[in-house]
Parts: C-alpha cells; sequence; structure tokens
C-alpha cells in the first residue's frame, strides 16, 4: 500500500509553485507591462528603462532580473 499522505517528505505541496506574474508585478506599481516587455525587448538596459518609465533603476532591476528567470508568467506545473 502506497503511504503516499502520511511521508511528511511526499505530498506535502503541490508539484507546482505560483509567484506573481511579470504584468501582476508592473501592475501593482502603475507600470506599463507592454512598454517594459518593448524596452527589453528592444535590448534597453535596466537603467535605460528606469529612466524612460520613471522608476527607480533598483525597481527596474527587479522586475528585468524576474523576466530574465521566469519569463513573462510564473506559473510552473508538472505532473
Amino acid at each position: 500500500m502506497n503511504n503516499y499522505h502520511n511521508d511528511p517528505d511526499k505530498g506535502s505541496f503541490p508539484p507546482w509553485s505560483r509567484i506573481p506574474s511579470l504584468k501582476e508585478m508592473a501592475e501593482d506599481i502603475g507600470l506599463d507591462h507592454d512598454l517594459f516587455i518593448e524596452l527589453i525587448e528592444k535590448g534597453d538596459s535596466a537603467e535605460s528603462i528606469a529612466e524612460q518609465m520613471g522608476v527607480t533603476p533598483e525597481t527596474a532591476r527587479s522586475l528585468y532580473d524576474h523576466f530574465m528567470r521566469y519569463g513573462i508568467s510564473s506559473v510552473m506545473g508538472g505532473d
């Protein structure tokens, strides 16, 4: 018999995680998500994006790094 539910190392968490998407993060701070993606696509640096969008370099860098690590959507799943 499978003791899957009795094993504290198995079955405690779903096989996916959820962190905010880039769009959700951008909306939370009032940033135009589509423009942000266009500037990344254009090859602008996080510092240049910060200046163009009127946010701190730290904010732009955080969103930029999030995009480079997770892409647009941050929902990951598996069976």
